[in-house]
């Protein structure tokens, strides 16, 4: 019995010891959880983006027109399409600098788990866009002339060198760059799942077939395949532009007096007898080199400057304009495809005026819509939501190449430049106006989405 109970002794020391421990460990536990919560660090407020002057953006918009025209394979489409994604690098590097903003993560098609800053440490926007902007740029344009590749990272010291002067938190910098690195990385990765990665390299596809029909598309030069034929699938940012669909074009026929006859017959009979104003007009919007997202992001930077602005509102304009161009190839192209029409200058060689050549070159595409029209009409609805309407600007996109045009609004900028297709000889009336309001409602779609918080 003894012994019996000095098992039993020994058994309940041993249970008062447990219980003795679980209760010191859930007491520990509870200081610790308690500790750890005061230790917490508070939100730290970063300068806002709007402390930073739009130059910095405007800076490096102008380089990226320039590394457009001087690189080869960035034809139209894939241009607007690396202006997107620098514009959404550097809206997502200064988003949380922004009053009223939010992150596009989760709000166009495909995005998902960007980088995001850490509350309680304080960011430079302007140092973290400047490193988000030239590391993608670097990406974009890997193919570039070396002169070009040296104009990128001069940019990127003499802009951080600039952006550093008077801070003396070298980490705050490090931060920064950082993080601008990491949304360029992250947004590097997504453009490559949009269907449209290295178009440069790509430009005249060899797997496409060229259907042949009665109306159907031919080549105009001695480029016998048309420019980017899949071009039309890549992935809209805004997957309402999944949907967006113009009037169907005429119907097609090579009777005289018909009326898509009569829609070619105006090409050549407006061509026959350009004025000179005409001429300039249709050379000026040819946007030779630079392309038609080039100059729509041209005529912003021009406002941007005219407003002396800051960097939140360059970060307002690019992303939204830059977004829009993307789709507005996209859908464009899509439909150029679909409805596979002739351009006006093989109808009329065929039907009209043998031997007939228009101003400007046409290019290897088929013709409806035209790309000009429904870009500067998506550009004009873009800038007239930030700058307002009636807004004078001139445009001096050329710099002395060409002579400077004014405008009383971007409404006038967009008409002049959908009727200036029309005086080169490259498209249908029905082509250019239905072009510009397919690109008016693509850019209302692009301003649906969740900007704001």
């Amino acid at each position: 019995m003894r012994n019996l109970y000095a098992v039993f002794s020994i058994k309940r020391v041993k249970v008062t010891l447990y219980a003795i421990t679980c209760i010191l460990t859930i007491l520990l536990s509870s200081c610790k959880d308690k500790t750890d919560k005061e230790v917490i660090a508070p939100a730290v407020e970063s300068k806002k983006t709007n402390t930073y002057d739009a130059s910095l953006a405007i800076n490096w918009a102008s380089l990226q027109l320039r590394l457009i025209k001087s690189t080869p394979g960035y034809a139209a489409p894939v241009a607007a399409r690396s202006l997107a994604y620098t514009s959404l690098a550097f809206y997502e590097s200064v988003v949380y600098g922004l009053d009223g903003y939010q992150s596009l993560t989760g709000k166009i098609t495909g995005l998902k788990n960007l980088p995001v800053p850490d509350s309680t440490k304080e960011y430079n926007w302007a140092i973290a866009a400047n490193a988000a902007i030239s590391t993608l740029i670097k990406e974009l344009y890997a193919t570039t002339n070396d002169d070009n590749k040296a104009s990128i990272d001069s940019l990127r010291r003499v802009s951080e060198a600039a952006l550093k002067t008077g801070i003396t938190n070298q980490q705050l910098i490090e931060r920064s760059i950082n993080f601008g690195a990491d949304i360029a990385k992250a947004i590097w990765d997504y453009s490559k799942t949009d269907g449209g990665n290295e178009g440069w390299n790509n430009n005249f596809s060899t797997t496409y077939k060229v259907p042949i029909a009665i109306g159907s598309w031919e080549p105009v030069s001695n480029q016998k395949t048309p420019l980017l034929p899949y071009w039309g699938k890549n992935r809209n940012f805004s997957s309402l532009n999944n949907t967006v669909v113009p009037l169907a074009p005429i119907a097609f026929s090579f009777k005289e007096n018909s009326t898509m006859y009569n829609a070619a017959k105006e090409v050549y009979t407006i061509n026959k007898a350009l004025t000179a104003d005409q001429k300039a007009l249709a050379n000026f919007w040819a946007d030779a080199g630079i392309t038609p997202a080039g100059h729509s992001f041209s005529i912003a930077n021009i406002a941007l400057k005219k407003e002396k602005s800051k960097l939140d509102k360059a970060a307002e304009v690019y992303i939204k304009l830059g977004l829009t161009m993307n789709d507005a190839f996209v859908v464009c192209w899509k439909l150029k495809y679909n409805y596979n029409l002739m351009a006006p200058v093989t109808y009329i060689r065929q039907a009209i005026a043998p031997g007939w050549l228009p101003l400007v070159a046409t290019q290897p595409v088929p013709s409806y819509t035209s790309d000009n029209a429904t870009i500067s009409g998506a550009s004009a609805e873009i800038l007239t939501s930030v700058f307002g309407e009636n807004y004078a600007f001139t445009d001096n996109t050329y710099q002395g190449s060409l002579p400077n045009r004014s405008f009383k609004s971007f409404e006038e900028y967009t008409n002049e430049a959908t009727v200036a297709q029309l005086f080169a000889g490259v498209q249908y009336r029905m082509a250019n106006e239905n072009g510009q309001k397919n690109g008016r409602e693509i850019a209302k779609n692009i301003l649906k989405l969740n900007f704001k918080k």
